[in-house]
């Protein structure tokens, strides 16, 4: 019960670690609340940065939030790990580089568990927010209880990964049920307590480990698979030669079918990496979910020679890739098809140049990178690869030169009666 009194009067400490799109946002919307929070990254820029008083990210609303939490002292950048009551391991786990297979790399979880481990103390609670295969957070536990020296059944481990999108992740977490995966019932009751301080219309469930790191897997599995049949479908739709998005919006008109929108593949640390993890688990059983991941994976370079039949191999042209981010209104380039497609077209021999309206870079990957009036000056033809809210504004501008709509969006009229 002290522990809860403390959650109540915001005197539970609390150190995030990994101040990147998910940490950042959850280490304001917990000091927000109340709780003096510190955010921890081995990155000095990004904690310099936030020393400033700047975000590193592009996120709607959150530079405003981090001012506020910031300059009352309730968010504080650093470099250094000092005792806390909660840890809150949010860093990346990306793919094994040298691997052919999609292993996924734990390096920075078991890192940032070895660095918690140096200040554990009896009765802490350490939350991996990542999203890691299954066994993963039984991995922390037993990392943190051989560096540390202290017996397990004296601190707390659970699974709460984040469920939130980019473009709105503040909202999402305030409202956004969370899962917790606990092997205690204590731990999985204390950290209910701690989400529910930012949780303000969704619901925290309590499941075991386990569940909970398959759940976030199943979650974004179940968007992939989805999208893997659209993309499939604007495959085969090329080939009979009609126009898949009127397609889907008349099979749409079925009450109980709702197909997706077919895009330039699937991007991000989430869709794009997540259901390779329960592959790695599962070789021989996940049949459907490798097969999703490889029609999502092909998409960029079906696009990208799509595009080289239309320009029959015209080198002399110049292309340009409206749209870098894997998403839109934000900045997050990672897994990235739209990059991709430009690459594949580069190898090729185009000259291929970019605009990414947020991104604040003149070259990425060795494209150049334009002004949205500068690319449309410049490029021969287009490639609309994502909806930023500057390209849809601007529609009128991009129908005048030649382009190919990757994801539907020049005439959304419909002429169905």
């Amino acid at each position: 019960m002290e522990k809860f009194e403390k959650i109540k009067k915001r005197e539970t400490s609390i150190t995030v670690i990994g101040m990147g799109y998910i940490g950042l946002p959850t280490a304001i919307a917990f000091a927000k609340t109340g709780f003096t929070v510190r955010g921890f990254d081995i990155n000095n820029t990004v904690i310099k940065t936030l020393k400033e008083g700047r975000i590193h990210i592009v996120e709607p609303d959150l530079q405003e939030v981090f001012e506020k939490v910031f300059d009352e002292g309730k968010l504080v950048p650093t470099e250094n790990l000092i005792s806390s009551d909660v840890f809150i391991i949010a860093v990346p786990t990306p793919f094994k580089k040298e691997h052919k297979e999609k292993i996924a790399d734990l390096s920075y979880v078991k890192s940032a568990a070895k660095e918690v481990a140096k200040v554990l103390k009896e009765g802490n609670l350490v939350i991996l927010e990542s999203t890691v295969p299954p066994m993963t957070t039984k991995l922390l536990e037993d990392i943190l209880e051989k560096e540390s020296g202290i017996n397990r059944a004296n601190f707390m481990v659970v699974h709460c990964p984040e469920r939130v999108l980019p473009g709105r992740i503040l909202y999402e977490l305030e409202n956004n049920d969370r899962i917790i995966g606990a092997s205690k019932q204590e731990a999985g009751e204390y950290t209910k307590k701690i989400y529910k301080t930012i949780v303000k219309t969704g619901e925290c469930y309590i499941t075991d480990d386990v569940t909970a790191e398959m759940c976030k897997l199943v979650e974004n599995t179940f968007r992939d698979v989805n999208i893997a049949f659209a993309n499939e479908l604007s495959v085969i739709c090329d080939k009979l030669k009609i126009d898949v998005f009127k397609l889907i919006e008349l099979a749409n008109k079925h009450p109980r079918v709702n197909i997706l929108t077919p895009g330039v593949g699937v991007g991000g640390h989430c869709l794009a990496v997540d259901p390779w993890f329960i592959v790695e688990k599962f070789p021989k059983e996940a049949n459907v979910i490798r097969e999703a991941r490889l029609i999502n994976d092909y998409k960029p370079r079906f696009i990208a020679n799509k595009i080289d039949d239309i320009l029959k191999g015209n080198k002399d042209l110049k292309i340009g890739i409206l749209g870098l981010a894997y998403k839109p209104d934000i900045d997050d380039l990672r897994e990235s098809p739209a990059i991709e497609v430009a690459e594949i077209l580069r190898d090729k021999g185009y000259k291929v140049i970019a605009c990414e309206p947020n991104v604040d870079k003149e070259e990425f990957k060795k494209i150049k990178l334009y002004s949205f009036d500068d690319i449309l000056e410049k490029a021969d033809y287009l490639v609309l690869t994502q909806g930023h809210r500057q390209f849809k504004e601007n529609l009128e501008k991009i129908k005048k030169k030649n382009i190919y709509d990757c994801i539907g969006i020049i005439d959304k009229r419909s002429d169905l009666q």
